[in-house]
């Protein structure tokens, strides 16, 4: 049976290029990249060049990266890590959104047991965080903005360059969790007003374990981890020099494949649009099936899909199940919450009820899909539902 990937927002595979670029650093040059002989050396340049080619790509200084264990690590780095400057200048208030992924929400909720105290903002009917909304939640001794750039389980692009406006207007650090949207989209750190962002490498064909953190020159952020000088002293631990080297080989590709993965994504986008007409409108009527976040302004890799309840009774395990056993690679959302039989905050917080939230199916395309991979997912989809509706299943 033929098997089709579309969960390329939970982890994509890793380029084979990439691959063929850590292979040295694991078999022939070992050396330690903190060691002061040749071995090390030879070792601490190629880490140094990667961490290069990410600065360049958000248009920040080299030492201005971090490399990190994930995205979820770099997102932890920076609410925790900014917390005991905040409470210095007595800001101890953080603004964040209802929608933001659990590795800001939770470290968010932790700094509560710190006296911070937190303004969530509502997304728009779209799934949108809108400055006005931002705005709306600001007070004088807001310490910390955290805004996504992409929303990972709807796609949405958040308006941060003008919520990087708002937080600068009231001298408070910013911080953008970019890992959707790194190499996606155009990110300059300076446009942004970021102070710090988040990227990781599994998103964009790299190697699973190795994420980044990118802080402004200026902006003090405690040691992540204590016990050596590696990252500057701000993550101690011997550099993953094999994963560094292959981070950095993701981004020069993805740089190289922008322009065509994008035209490539807003046809696929459409097409996959028409084919859900096409196939499952049919069974159920337009009416059912809900496009969640807007179009117009959504990444266009990601396609999610939610089911009325209060017109067609449905059951996400059962969905992703009969996907699955058709083939088919999909997920109901964050694959950090896989397996929760709590709904998702985030299509909660669009207004959706719990079993509408439930019955939702996240399609996301890759370097590697191919139109008839989507045909095949639209075909396999109705099926699943025709056989519902039918009552056979």
């Amino acid at each position: 049976m033929k098997r089709v990937y579309l969960d390329y927002s939970a982890t994509t595979p890793i380029d084979p290029k990439v691959y063929e670029s850590m292979k040295p650093y694991f078999l022939e040059k070992y050396g330690n990249a903190s060691s002061i002989h040749s071995f090390g050396q030879e070792v601490k340049i190629s880490v140094e060049e990667s961490r290069a080619i990410l600065a360049k790509k958000i248009n920040a200084l080299p030492r201005e990266i971090v490399f990190t264990g994930s995205g979820t690590e770099a997102n932890n780095f920076a609410i925790k890590g900014i917390a005991k400057q905040l409470l210095a200048k007595g800001k101890r208030h953080i603004v964040t959104s209802q929608i933001e992924h659990h590795s800001v929400l939770h470290p968010c909720e932790y700094l509560i047991e710190q006296e911070f105290s937190i303004s969530y903002c509502r997304p728009n009917k779209y799934g949108i965080i809108t400055e006005d909304e931002v705005e709306k939640c600001m007070q004088k001794d807001t310490g910390l903005v955290s805004i996504m750039h992409v929303n990972n389980e709807i796609g949405t692009i958040n308006p941060v360059e003008k919520i990087g406006q708002i937080a600068k207007k009231n001298d408070s650090v910013f911080h953008i969790d970019a890992i959707q949207s790194f190499c996606k989209l155009p990110i300059d750190v300076e446009i942004l007003h970021a102070d710090l962002l988040s990227m990781s490498a599994h998103k964009i064909y790299g190697p699973k374990g190795i994420g980044a953190l990118y802080i402004r020159s200026n902006v003090e952020v405690d040691p992540f981890i204590h016990g050596g000088s590696q990252e500057r002293g701000k993550r101690a631990g011997t550099e993953p020099s094999p994963l560094i080297i292959g981070f950095g080989k993701a981004v020069e590709i993805m740089s190289e494949n922008s322009y065509h993965e994008k035209e490539q994504y807003s046809n696929q986008k459409k097409l996959f649009h028409s084919l859900l007409k096409e196939y499952c409108h049919k069974i159920l009527g337009s009416d059912v099936i809900i496009l969640n976040g807007n179009s117009s302004n959504t990444l266009d890799s990601i396609v999610s899909i939610s089911f009325d309840n209060s017109k067609f009774s449905i059951e996400a395990d059962t969905l992703l199940l009969n996907m699955d056993i058709g083939g088919i690679a999909v997920s109901s959302g964050s694959a950090c919450t896989s397996g929760s039989e709590n709904p998702s905050h985030v299509l909660l917080a669009l207004g959706h009820d719990v079993n509408t939230a439930k019955a939702t199916l996240r399609f996301s395309f890759g370097r590697y899909t191919t139109n008839d991979d989507l045909e095949d997912a639209v075909k396999v989809l109705s099926k699943i539902l025709l056989r519902m509706t039918s009552g056979k299943s």
